[in-house]
């Protein structure tokens, strides 16, 4: 399997932070996607603020990016890994405090379901954190065999999540 790929994939990834400035480590986190080798940084949302769901901890600041890429998923995976190591990420216990969580939500229209990588990425459909900053950046956007990602907002309906800051929406994307 090769790390890059002719075509171009677009992947949207999942950014979050709820150690050190969070705030701060989102924005870099953006910074260090579009520097990605074979990737584009497309559009961002804004910033949004939610409690932590199923883990213990300070309130996350969460957001969306969308890439285009000529990376594998798996390569890509493998930089999103570089980029947390690099802002000191430590994998101690799942749904532990993190100073930088990159996800790949999706790529593409692919289904994968392997030991280290599932796409679409297992309970975005149930997680304000991911749904509201995803449909903010794509409105109709489907979830490969799932529908429609409108179609899930009810169900999180009562998970806290604020928008706390526009300035991310497309500010690393090229004019």
């Amino acid at each position: 399997m090769t790390s890059e790929t002719n075509a171009l994939a677009r992947a949207w990834i999942g950014i979050g932070s709820n150690l050190g400035n969070a705030e701060a480590n989102v924005r870099l986190a953006l910074a260090a996607l579009a520097k990605l080798p074979s990737t584009r940084l497309e559009t961002a949302s804004s910033l949004f603020r939610s409690a932590p769901v199923d883990a213990d901890g300070a309130d996350y600041v969460n957001a969306v990016a969308r890439v285009g890429t000529r990376l594998s998923a798996h390569a890509l995976l493998a930089h999103l890994h570089g980029i947390e190591k690099e802002f000191g990420r430590e994998r101690t216990h799942r749904n532990a405090p993190r100073t930088l969580d990159l996800d790949i939500l999706l790529y593409g229209d692919s289904t994968i379901n392997s030991e280290d990588l599932v796409v679409p990425h297992p309970r975005m459909s149930q997680r304000a954190f991911v749904l509201l900053p995803l449909l903010q950046i794509d409105p109709f956007i489907s979830l490969p065999g799932l529908g429609p990602a409108h179609t899930f907002v009810p169900s999180v309906a009562g998970q806290t999540i604020q928008r706390i800051d526009d300035s991310a929406i497309n500010s690393s994307a090229p004019s």
